[in-house]
């Protein structure tokens, strides 16, 4: 057979991967497709809103069957478009795309069809949404939602009335989301964790994929602003059988609906859940497959996606049984630095040749190849997947080629599936600081951590007043297989010598500078340690925050041969720099160097 699938992401990437696994295809293409597609399928130079050319392209190469994968051509119409000129292709028609495309439709749906969904009110003009907020609770948490497609970036978390005042008008006012937000909800909030599924349907019956848990967050412990992704797991431990029958029961109704409604759709479904105290509610419909879920539950499918393809279209989904691997997988997204606002692009990715491990895949999504280079392109550049019997050892497995791979700016988060493990994720190093006013100090530490692609921990504990919290930080940094603690304190600076004595695991401690010894003071209660209560120290204040960070990747270093080779960088790097200001010393002069170097 030959397919062609339209879209560029790390979606189709995975989409066409899973093809290729079938021994019923010929050839697959790809419009447009991305530096690592080029890879395993034919490019061709189609926009996915090109319509005409699309059809004709299929209909000039023999295609049998065109496979969506983004949302903007499904809400667009191209399955009717192409059902118009008798073409085969896998997706819900445009009338059935609205329950993505509208939320408002979407929410219209879910009352009709009686499928549990937060409370909202829908507006079409500003001084109608903010009337309504008027009444809304000073510290009521809200979410204000576009009514259009916003690339995952049109939800708006809100924990105020001001919050959600500032929300309406940054959508409707400064129209941030164009077209997208010219209609608006204002829903309630239900505070609940999340769950994806991921159903194939082909409008009379349905099958329904392992459940799914994503991190739509840009950084660490859900903070940041809401992203089309960063990574994604499955399957997700909190799906237990109970939660899994009532989602089932949710299903059933939409697919109800869709035929109720005479709903035209041949695709895969979206389901997103949150969980308010027992009983799942519906948060939103895709008509798509999701990404980077795609990424995480496509290397987990055991049956040819053809067969289940052409099952679909022909309506006769009911007769195919869809196997699945009892195995884990985690999806960590690699995106560029600034994302999901502004980014540059056009960074060489180095070390993708590094990865060869066979439960390992690399998805590329923001890429393109130039020459023997792979580029940054997008804003979520690449996916990276990897497969084990365990969750654990699926999440050591991703962050292991994680740390091989690196683009300028790279940033990811360092907290994929770490709810499985019942919210604890694996850390390198654990840092307590000493009160609030070290955050700023502990700053520097954390941004040679990164720098390195190391995992933290970050807590605030006092060594006297808050005794059996420090005890607890102390376990649950332990728990997580943390390998060094850094602690930052000033005063009497106790804390690292009582973290040193309540673990076997090395400690360095950062003298903050106080008001009255310049941190001399917290130097020397660092130093004397009793026997056998070892705590390193490196020097006072930012210097010290900075190399305390520098001794744990050294540490860690010593059983890690890609840090090694980073670290090799590192001093490579500062040498130069020391050059290039000595250059610049001697181009300038001296007068005009230490002049600039004052400003």
């Amino acid at each position: 057979m030959k397919l062609l699938v339209i879209g560029s992401g790390g979606r189709e990437h995975a989409i066409c991967w899973q093809f290729l696994k079938s021994s019923k295809l010929e050839k697959i293409y790809c419009a447009p497709g991305n530096g690592g597609i080029a890879q395993i399928a034919e490019i061709v130079d189609i926009e996915v809103t090109n319509f005409d050319k699309l059809a004709d392209f299929v209909k000039s190469n023999g295609i049998d069957f065109t496979f969506v994968g983004p949302e903007v051509p499904l809400s667009l119409g191209i399955v009717d478009y192409f059902q118009l000129k008798g073409l085969k292709i896998f997706g819900p028609s445009k009338n059935a795309a609205r329950l993505e495309s509208s939320k408002i439709y979407s929410k219209e749906f879910m009352q009709k069809h009686r499928i549990l969904t937060a409370s909202y009110n829908s507006f079409s003009n500003v001084d109608d949404a903010l009337k309504f907020l008027e009444n809304w609770g000073k510290n009521k948490k809200a979410v204000v939602k576009a009514d259009g497609l916003a690339a995952g970036k049109g939800v708006y978390m809100c924990n105020g009335k001001k919050d959600a005042e500032k929300a309406v008008k940054h959508i409707m006012n400064d129209k941030v989301l164009g077209s997208a937000g010219k209609n608006i909800i204002i829903e309630e909030y239900i505070n609940g964790p999340e769950l994806s599924y991921l159903v194939f349907t082909d409008g009379i019956s349905y099958s329904i994929m392992p459940a799914l848990q994503d991190h739509k967050r840009v950084d660490e412990y859900d903070r940041g602003p809401n992203t089309g992704g960063m990574g994604a797991y499955a399957p997700a431990p909190l799906a237990t059988d109970e939660i899994n029958k009532k989602v089932e029961d949710i299903v059933c109704k939409v697919v109800n609906g869709i035929k109720a409604e005479k709903l035209d759709y041949k695709g895969v479904l979206y389901v997103g859940i949150i969980m308010n105290e027992s009983s799942p509610y519906v948060l939103e419909f895709n008509c798509r497959f999701g990404d980077p879920e795609t990424q995480s539950v496509l290397p987990l499918l055991d049956t040819d996606l053809i067969d289940i393809c052409t099952a679909i279209l022909n309506q006769s989904l009911s007769n195919i049984k869809i196997n699945w691997k009892r195995k884990f997988s985690v999806c960590v997204v690699l995106a560029s630095g600034g994302y999901p606002g502004r980014f540059k692009k056009g960074f060489e990715i180095k070390g993708l040749e590094n990865i060869n491990d066979e439960n390992t895949i690399v998805f590329h999504a923001g890429t393109k190849r130039k020459n023997v280079k792979f580029l940054t392109s997008g804003g979520r550049v690449l996916g990276i997947t990897s497969v084990a019997e365990d969750i654990k050892s699926a999440i050591d497995k991703v962050y292991s080629s994680v740390k091989k791979v690196n683009f300028e700016n790279m940033h990811y988060r360092r907290d994929v599936a770490c709810k499985a493990l019942n919210g604890k994720r694996r850390i390198d190093v654990a840092i307590i600081a000493g009160s609030v006013s070290d955050l700023g100090l502990i700053n520097e530490t954390i941004k040679i951590l990164r720098g390195f692609d190391l995992s933290y921990s970050l807590n605030i504990a006092s060594a006297h007043r808050t005794a059996k919290h420090l005890k607890q930080c102390i376990d649950n940094a332990e728990s997580s297989e943390v390998k060094v603690f850094i602690a930052a304190a000033g005063m009497s600076a106790a804390l690292p010598g009582v973290i040193a004595s309540s673990t076997i695991l090395p400690v360095i401690g950062i003298p903050v500078a106080g008001k009255n010894l310049s941190g001399l003071d917290s130097l020397f209660s660092i130093v004397q340690m009793p026997k056998g209560i070892p705590v390193a120290t490196v020097a006072v204040d930012k210097a010290g925050a900075v190399n305390a960070a520098i001794l744990a990747v050294q540490i860690i270093a010593v059983s890690d041969n890609t840090l090694r080779d980073k670290l090799k960088i590192y001093k490579i790097k500062l040498a130069e720099d020391v050059v290039k200001e000595d250059f610049r010393l001697q181009k300038d002069g001296i007068g005009k160097y230490v002049e600039s170097v004052k400003k």
